[in-house]
């Protein structure tokens, strides 16, 4: 039995790797993505562990960053732009705001977005 399993499930694991390294890759470039409150909680956990890395900034946190968001560009500003913008905080370097329900299908929506956003 998985009971206190942490973490969303999907049918398969790598679409949810897929899923979630798409999320944090817009959140990098755009600086907010709008999804469902699952998606974003978790992607916040992955975002957050991609900026830890930048914060190093040695080689091989670039290639384990890579590795996971698979886009040069994406690691490219996390690197140059988050990795210093967050260099004196501890963790918590994102945040998930809750959106009205979706049109659709009333699905509950949320904002991920950087903390101290500029």
């Amino acid at each position: 039995m998985d009971h206190k399993t942490k973490g969303w499930n999907l049918a398969k694991s790598s679409h949810q790797k897929q899923i979630v390294a798409n999320l944090v890759k817009g959140l990098i470039k755009n600086g907010k993505v709008d999804t469902t409150v699952a998606k974003a909680k978790e992607a916040s956990r992955f975002a957050d562990r991609m900026v830890t890395l930048a914060k190093k900034g040695d080689e091989s946190a670039r290639r384990r960053s890579f590795s996971f968001l698979n886009d040069k560009e994406a690691v490219t500003t996390l690197f140059e732009n988050l990795g210093e913008r967050y260099e004196d905080r501890q963790g918590g370097y994102t945040r998930v705001l809750r959106l009205p329900p979706r049109k659709g299908d009333g699905a509950e929506m949320a904002r991920l977005t950087f903390v101290e956003n500029q």
